[in-house]
């Protein structure tokens, strides 16, 4: 009968892909995103003067900015200790979400992107870290004279990776009630 439910045999081997061919392929985006955040911020670096706000449209600057800590400055008013700190959590984090790309199963694709991408925008800015000592910013939004945070590509990057994620998360907590 077709109406019946399905087995929970049935139902395991829904869940239980063969792992990814090649998982490990996806890191090329990682690499493009570095590409990408370096060359920005090399020109960046060359183009603009420190903290001299360059418009490009009424709520969008070019701002070129130093960053010793970490997202919104966190820590930045320490004397240097972050550095290390943040380079540390770079690399773990980066060799952790390698071992899990690794580990993905067919289909994951959204959830390949997701790890590439945050791998990507955090090598990234570990490359300034190392070489810097700071991270180097210059995306600046803002709304009349209230400024957000300015940011890079390897931020972007990291946060679409997280937004990814977190749509994957919630897509597997949708179909895990749907065969329940």
């Amino acid at each position: 009968m077709p109406d019946q439910e399905p087995s929970a045999a049935a139902k395991a081997d829904q869940h239980s892909a063969p792992p990814m061919t090649r998982p490990l392929r996806w890191l090329w985006l990682s690499l493009a995103v570095i590409v990408a955040d370096f060359g920005s911020k090399v020109l960046a670096s060359a183009m603009l003067v420190y903290a001299r706000p360059v418009e490009v449209l009424p709520v969008f600057n070019l701002t070129l900015l130093h960053n010793t800590g970490a997202a919104f400055s966190f820590l930045a008013g320490h004397d240097g200790w972050q550095r290390w700190l943040f380079a540390v959590i770079a690399i773990g984090a980066s060799i952790g979400l390698t071992v899990w790309m690794r580990r993905l199963r067919a289909g994951e694709t959204l959830l390949a992107v997701a790890l590439a991408l945050i791998i990507g925008g955090a090598l990234g800015n570990l490359y300034d870290r190392l070489v810097h000592g700071y991270v180097v910013d210059f995306l600046s939004f803002h709304w009349g004279q209230a400024y957000f945070p300015a940011f890079n590509l390897a931020d972007v990057a990291i946060t679409l990776g997280a937004i990814s994620l977190i749509i994957e998360s919630l897509r597997d907590a949708r179909r895990g009630r749907a065969s329940s």
